[in-house]
């Protein structure tokens, strides 16, 4: 990530994901799965936003609704499936996509020293969190 006051960017660098779970037999499956958790997971982070206009909601649509642009720089995921046969079947790769927000927002405290407490990162939430920061 790098940041000015006048220019924000956040995005692309990397994902790692390990995931315990049941024996699968389509582990590759799995791994996809949670690889697309973890994409819509930073598209939340970093874009989507249902928008309110007094009591009705105005992001109706794919143009009035954010997510990761077409072309966008998305991670490099690294994932490892850790087998436990002995585990019952249960879910596995839903929880990916809860980790992005917390781990791109310490990112971004990392970087920068300003902390943002609401999703998504928008680059006027990051100025302003850099601006009040100092």
């Amino acid at each position: 990530m790098s940041h000015k006051i006048d220019t924000v960017a956040v995005g692309g660098g990397q994902a790692g994901l390990a995931i315990s779970c049941y024996r699968s037999r389509k582990a590759a499956t799995m791994l996809c799965w949670s690889e697309g958790g973890v994409l819509q997971g930073t598209s939340r982070a970093l874009g989507e936003e249902i928008t309110w206009e007094d009591r009705k909601v105005t992001s109706t649509d794919w143009q009035s609704y954010n997510t990761l642009p077409h072309g966008m720089e998305v991670p490099v995921i690294q994932s490892v499936l850790i087998d436990r046969p002995a585990a019952k079947a249960s879910g596995a790769a839903e929880t990916a996509i809860t980790l992005d927000a917390a781990a791109i927002g310490n990112s971004i405290f990392d970087a920068t020293g300003a902390r943002i407490r609401e999703v998504p990162f928008t680059p006027d939430r990051v100025k302003a969190a850099l601006s009040s920061h100092g």
